[in-house]
């Protein structure tokens, strides 16, 4: 589709192209979400179901490789054979994939870059089910990695410029309540199969080949999603923009049986000096955005996947044997996706920024209490608080970094920003594991709880509003940082 865009389109100049990209923008956020609208949505949240199920296995399948013998001990800094060495290096490979190959959808379009890094992750760990060494194991989760990554970074681009700018926030949330049903999946596959090695294949490796089918449903959704027509707009494909946007307009005044409400366009204003270079991020009004969510992925890494990939583990330290600590898993699980159905409510009622702070102060709230428990019934309750939390925090930071950033650059700086989640998470693995070798699960949750202080001072303070704005009002003017 990329290259009849390129010989129907000729190049336009830039004060055409903004004037293009303000009406298909205005085109789009008028669109009432139909059912073509969220089958959309859907297609692309199955996408990222495949992903979270593969991202989140490294969780629950902790407990299986520590049986197995591939790697002994929780691990730590200075313990390259430890358990925390395969959730570093799968922080390796998200790292790498959203930082250096973040540009990819910028440049080769959302729904090529989208298609492929899906076969990559898949074929990627359908090769390191294999391996039979914990180097082996180790290289191939990173590459796996870095597909995750960059298919992370594209959902969330996707879906910030297809979904109409009035629903962006309950579209978010309700992609990740698809996304998170993975989390339960993987949970179950693993509880069912960490003790037991059908056809005489440890269960890790049935749980990483069961998330690999899918490579089934990829053409199938490459089919049925178009390419974003803003970014066929912002490389300056207009009449492609423009054959797709009338036939999602066709399609939903169809369904709605009435008339499509009138194109309202954004105050010119709003689109001037529209910036086309990746370097503009490292300039006003960019730089305090970028410098804000680096420090907030930094922090948030911390409490997340210091929870979220540490669950069995947290739970076996606690005093819980490993089959029981795979059941509560479950259970925890479970909830995964209903921290996001819970407030999808509110999704578009709230400023993005505020929703972070506060999942933030229940993240770490939630956290110090569950580090005092011990009875079962306690450390369940507490940990689907937890996960609640976690994955409230997800919605909103997810819907809020795709929103800051301009069309031309949105998955390169939203890959470059969430980069540093995935630098912070290499070592935080590691600390996670020493804290827990060295001072129990309350150490833990005292590194979680200060990394949420963090997380509420710089967003409470620097964040920026983005209710209800068009994406293209968001990006080119300078917004005021109060919510």
């Amino acid at each position: 589709m990329l290259e009849s865009a390129k010989t129907r389109s000729p190049r336009l100049g830039k004060k055409t192209i903004r004037g293009q990209e303000a009406v298909i923008s205005a085109r789009l956020d008028r669109l009432p979400t139909t059912k073509y609208i969220w089958k959309l949505l859907w297609l692309l949240s199955l996408g990222g179901c495949f992903e979270f199920y593969d991202l989140f296995l490294m969780t629950y399948i902790g407990p299986s490789l520590l049986r197995s013998g591939v790697f002994s001990s929780y691990g730590s800094l200075s313990t390259f054979g430890g358990l925390a060495s395969f959730i570093s290096a799968t922080f390796v490979g998200l790292f790498i994939g959203t930082l250096a190959f973040g540009f990819a959808a910028d440049k080769f379009g959302r729904r090529t870059v989208f298609t492929y890094s899906l076969l990559w992750y898949t074929a990627s760990s359908i090769v390191m089910a294999f391996q039979t060494r914990a180097l082996g194991i180790l290289a191939w989760r990173m590459i796996a990695g870095i597909g995750i990554g960059v298919e992370l970074v594209t959902i969330d681009t996707y879906i910030a410029e297809l979904m109409p700018k009035d629903v962006r926030g309950r579209a978010f949330t309700a992609s990740q309540v698809v996304q998170f049903t993975a989390i339960p999946l993987v949970a179950l596959t693993s509880w069912l199969l960490a003790t037991r090695n059908p056809l005489g294949l440890a269960g890790w490796r049935w749980v990483v080949l069961l998330g690999s089918v899918s490579a089934i449903f990829v053409w199938f959704i490459r089919r049925s999603v178009p390419e974003s027509p803003r970014w066929l707009v912002a490389r300056g494909h207009v009449s492609e923009a423009e054959h797709i946007v009338a036939k999602m307009e066709e399609r939903v005044a169809r369904e709605l049986g009435a008339a499509l409400p009138p194109v309202l366009l954004a105050p010119a204003e709003t689109l001037s000096n529209a910036p086309v270079s990746f370097l503009e991020i490292f300039r006003p009004p960019y730089l305090g955005r970028t410098i804000m969510l680096m420090v907030f992925h930094f922090a948030q890494t911390i409490g997340y996947y210091g929870f979220a990939s540490w669950v069995p583990t947290l739970l076996i330290a606690a005093g819980i044997h490993t089959t029981a600590s795979l059941q509560y898993s479950f259970i925890i699980a479970i909830f995964a996706p209903v921290g996001p159905l819970l407030v999808y409510g509110i999704a578009d009622k709230f400023e993005r920024k505020w929703q972070i702070v506060w999942s933030a102060v229940c993240i770490g709230g939630f956290g110090l209490l569950f580090a005092f428990q011990s009875q079962p019934g306690w450390l369940i309750l507490l940990g689907v608080l937890l996960t609640c939390s976690n994955n409230w925090m997800s919605v909103a930071f997810h819907t809020y970094q795709a929103e800051l950033f301009p069309t031309p650059v949105r998955a390169q700086a939203v890959g470059f920003v969430y980069s540093w989640s995935r630098f912070s998470a290499i070592f935080t693995s590691l600390i996670i594991g020493f804290f827990l070798q060295y001072f129990g699960v309350s150490g833990v949750f005292t590194f979680i709880a200060a990394s949420m202080v963090v997380i509420v001072l710089v967003i409470g303070s620097f964040g920026p509003r983005t209710r209800g704005l068009a994406l293209e009002a968001i990006a080119h003017s300078e917004l005021r940082s109060s919510g």
